[in-house]
């Protein structure tokens, strides 16, 4: 038995590791071209290189973090407002990748090469998540559609989305293996990689909920009880942990706070308070009319857009076979980005830890449609790559 169950964890890890390498091969391809045709006007300039491309944007920030650390005075304007600096930034990603810099010959070498492998370990974790609910065929064209998908060039730059990703995935399939021990310290790695893990507290309050409503034919045990709350509770003390830190070292209770409105601040002008769930009814006015089109027609979409979200999430039979606990997710973390974010063109970026939900588009088993899928995959990752890193030359071209 267990003879059998390592070829069949060594034939998952072959196949997905032949999905993943093919994948990163073409998103190398990409990267050169982009690289041929960046020009004086990009971000990058004429004399662009993959390296430089991979480590351009954000790569930047957690560069900074990982040779200089944080600012204990947050640097401000002439105006005496707080300006964008590193803590916006979780420090796990930076820190990893800088002792993998040690053994890899610098800091640029080690951040690739961890987005890299945590990427090919979160399609193997993504793909052990969805078997037993969708089939090992639909599970593994959901690898391939994540592994080409229209953002998997952060797989191979500098950014700490696919160590995220990882950490996501490991603990969405302890929640539905319900082996909660494991989640304690997922969400501790995960608080730490990038914001966000307030939504898997608001996760775990649904689920209680939905195993509170659902114990007459599914026995809820106290033990569960007990972890479900506790989980919460260690997710929520994380989720706001940060800001405490941040607070502590610089001697500013707001320093978090103010440094995520900085990103702001050339949208919406410098008296930038937070308001939940205003930055989205804000920005749909914003770019409807960058776009020509009438502001007050923003709140209306984003309500529809909000509608069509829930009606996937109850009614889609193919996402209903993701099970409970991923459509929870894509609940809460929709509401947590509805809540904190501003959409601005990274908004397609914070949209990656939507991937188990988005697994659903595997599940129709013609091929045509599984094939036409990658098509736009690709199509969609060469235009993002084209956009954010050939061009990278104005405002709606920053990942």
């Amino acid at each position: 038995m267990a003879e059998r169950r390592l070829r069949t964890a060594a034939s998952v890890a072959g196949t997905v590791a032949a999905i993943y390498i093919s994948a990163r091969l073409v998103t190398t391809l990409f990267f050169w071209t982009a690289a041929e045709l960046s020009g004086p006007t990009s971000r990058f300039g004429p004399d662009a290189t993959i390296p430089s491309l991979a480590m351009g944007w954000d790569s930047q920030w957690y560069w900074v973090i990982a040779d200089r650390g944080y600012p204990a005075q947050l640097p401000l304007s002439g105006t005496g407002q707080v300006t964008e600096n590193a803590w916006a930034f979780m420090p796990l990603y930076p820190w990893l990748a800088r002792a993998l810099g040690t053994l890899l010959g610098g800091y640029p070498a080690g951040a690739i090469a961890l987005a890299v492998v945590a990427g090919y370990a979160a399609s193997v974790v993504l793909f052990l998540l969805l078997r037993d609910r969708i089939g090992d065929a639909a599970a593994l064209w959901a690898v391939v559609f994540f592994a080409n998908g229209p953002l998997a060039a952060l797989f191979q730059m500098g950014y700490a989305e696919s160590l995220l990703l990882l950490w996501l995935f490991l603990a969405l399939w302890a929640l539905v293996r319900r082996q909660f021990g494991w989640i304690y310290p997922l969400i501790v790695v995960m608080g730490f990689t990038r914001p966000g893990v307030l939504a898997f507290a608001l996760l775990l309050g649904l689920y209680g909920i939905h195993r509170w409503v659902q114990r007459r034919q599914d026995p809820l045990p106290t033990s569960h009880i007990v972890h479900i709350i506790a989980l919460g509770v260690l997710a929520t003390v994380v989720g706001f942990s940060w800001q405490v830190i941040a607070g502590v070292v610089t001697g500013d209770p707001s320093a978090y706070l103010d440094t995520e409105l900085a990103w702001r601040r050339s949208w919406v002008g410098s008296d930038e308070h937070f308001l939940p769930f205003a930055g989205f009814v804000q920005a749909a006015g914003i770019w409807f009319g960058i776009w020509g089109i009438p502001a007050l027609w923003g709140p209306v979409v984003l309500i529809l857009l909000v509608a069509g979200a829930a009606v996937l999430l109850l009614r889609s039979p193919q996402v209903r076979r993701l099970g409970p606990e991923i459509r929870l997710w894509g609940a809460s973390y929709l509401v947590y980005l509805l809540a904190v974010f501003f959409p601005q063109s990274s908004v397609f970026r914070l949209l990656l830890p939507l991937t188990p939900v988005a697994a659903a588009v595997a599940v129709p088993r013609a091929r045509w449609w599984r094939i036409g899928v990658v098509v736009l995959c690709l199509g969609a990752q060469w235009l993002w790559i084209h956009e954010m890193l050939a061009l990278g030359d104005t405002f709606f071209r920053i990942p």
